[in-house]
């Protein structure tokens, strides 16, 4: 039996609120609280009701909030 990532294509897939909130370990009203606030990760709108994530656009997001410590503020501290 195939798992469902192996039938999956790589790239530009288009993942749910529901795939990323459970990839990101939050809820899919926190992810609707940072559309609105602005924070979370970029979006794609497909129609009024269907919101959807680009993958790359996650993994970016994800990459920006990489800390070496607590105190680590983030940003270019070169």
């Amino acid at each position: 039996m195939k798992s469902k990532e192996a039938k999956e294509p790589k790239g530009d897939l288009l993942l749910t609120p529901k795939q990323v909130a459970r990839q990101l370990g939050v809820t899919r009203t926190t992810l609707e609280s940072w559309r609105l606030r602005g924070g979370g990760p970029k979006f794609v709108r497909v129609s009024k009701r269907c919101i959807r994530y680009r993958r790359q656009d996650l993994q970016v997001w994800i990459e920006e909030r990489i800390r070496t410590s607590t105190s680590d503020p983030g940003g270019s501290a070169a």
